[in-house]
């Protein structure tokens, strides 16, 4: 048998070899979400990726969070398994609360002569970002993946022109990978047609978060350390203290419950802490843990029962908090301003999704719980069943089915 490729058989080597799509991603910095998700696309070598990121300041690991009013450095690693280079930034503010804070004047340039085939950008709104999805526009296609909704829309002129400047915006996409139910009604407000929408959940990293063993006995050790009961319903609230998220909302809730048998956790730092914990930091049943890395919080989550999230917004887009209590298991209870509302929870199956600062649903559904232990356990499994299908290679089927077998895109 001849041990050497016959000249037929090196052009269609050769024809594959270069048919291999190369995906460029544009964001604008390391993040404990997407990370996994770029090594899991990057290690089933459907395609070719190389991610490309536009804060380069990030590089340096920890930046200041301004929600959390500290510098934060995610304790995870955020570079395994994937291809990716930090694009010098020259603005004269850096960051990414900002228009002009993302300038790259090479970003095109590198992407080009890496040999992107296709681009995925995240986010339009900063400069380099915008000019990227201009210059590539008929040039090669060009996917965004972006969160937004119409859940906090106002009627008015300012509206109607922003609505304007955005169909403008979007008319240089090709196809956008929506996040949610309220996702997909937003892009397509935008003009975006249904043809050129791809369903791309919103994911974390599930097993990180199980009710495994391990996890089980951490969240246990912190219920202790707590000086919690084994028997007691606890509440968990995890996320920003900020008026967004409205934690005094929930405290004052929980107050009113008069209850001496649940507890309420607040994890998480921000504005607000100060206030509130000089007002509640002696009650008897309100815990707070401050600001805990990822790494601690399948712990946080798996000592609680009914993680809860009061969201007014605006701008709450998401929730991924969400996401984490439910692959630990747990029932849930969030505000119709929290976008994964929507799709992640079903009434009465898995929790409850309640008017924005409705008090008095908020007080009743805390009530419930508290008498009913037993009806969190039987939602938290709803909860671990539905955010099964809300998986990273569900994101990855997502872009790879954008390809057919020759690297071709499929019609949209």
């Amino acid at each position: 048998m001849q041990n050497y490729l016959s000249n037929q058989n090196l052009t269609s080597y050769i024809f594959q070899a270069d048919a291999i799509k190369k995906l460029a991603i544009i964001t604008t910095h390391p993040i404990q979400y997407n990370a996994p998700f770029f090594k899991m696309l990057s290690e089933r070598k459907r395609i070719a990726i190389k991610v490309f990121y536009t804060w380069s300041q990030s590089a340096s690991g920890s930046k200041f969070d301004p929600g959390f009013k500290q510098d934060v450095e995610w304790n995870l690693p955020l570079f395994d398994g994937y291809e990716y280079t930090f694009v010098e930034n020259i603005a004269a503010e850096p960051g990414s609360h900002h228009y002009r804070g993302i300038n790259n004047p090479t970003l095109i340039n590198e992407i080009q002569a890496w040999g992107a085939t296709e681009i995925l950008v995240y986010g339009w709104n900063f400069k380099s970002h915008w000019l990227a999805i201009r210059f590539f526009h008929n040039k090669l296609p060009v996917f965004f993946r972006g969160d937004s909704t119409l859940i906090d829309e106002k009627k008015g002129l300012k509206q109607l022109l922003r609505k304007i400047a955005l169909k403008y915006v979007y008319s240089y996409v090709d196809t956008a990978f929506y996040a949610g139910i309220a996702n997909k009604a937003y892009f397509k407000a935008m003009g975006l047609k249904e043809k050129q929408l791809v369903f791309m959940p919103h994911a974390i990293d599930n097993s990180r978060f199980a009710a495994n063993d391990v996890n089980i006995a951490a969240g246990n050790e912190l219920r202790e350390a707590l000086n919690i009961p084994a028997d007691a319903v606890v509440f968990l609230f995890g996320g920003k203290m900020e008026k967004k998220k409205q934690p005094d909302f929930l405290i004052e809730s929980f107050v009113s419950l008069k209850s001496n048998t649940a507890y309420l956790i607040l994890a998480g730092s921000g504005k607000l802490e100060k206030t509130l914990k000089e007002t509640y930091l002696y009650h008897p049943f309100i815990k707070f843990i401050g600001f805990k890395n990822q790494n601690q919080m399948p712990a946080v989550y798996n000592c609680c029962d009914v993680f809860v999230l009061p969201s007014k917004g605006p701008n709450e887009t998401w929730g991924l908090a969400i996401n984490e209590a439910m692959a630990a298991g747990k029932a849930i209870v969030a505000s119709d301003k929290c976008g994964g509302s929507y799709d992640l929870i079903q009434n009465n199956k898995n929790g409850f999704v309640l008017k924005s600062g409705d008090n008095t649903s908020l007080s009743r559904v805390l009530a419930f719980f508290t008498n009913n232990k037993s009806e969190a356990a039987k939602m938290g499994e709803s909860s671990f069943q539905i955010i099964k299908q809300y998986s990273f290679l569900k994101d990855c089927y997502a872009i790879e089915n954008c390809f057919d077998v020759t690297g071709e895109k499929k019609n949209k």
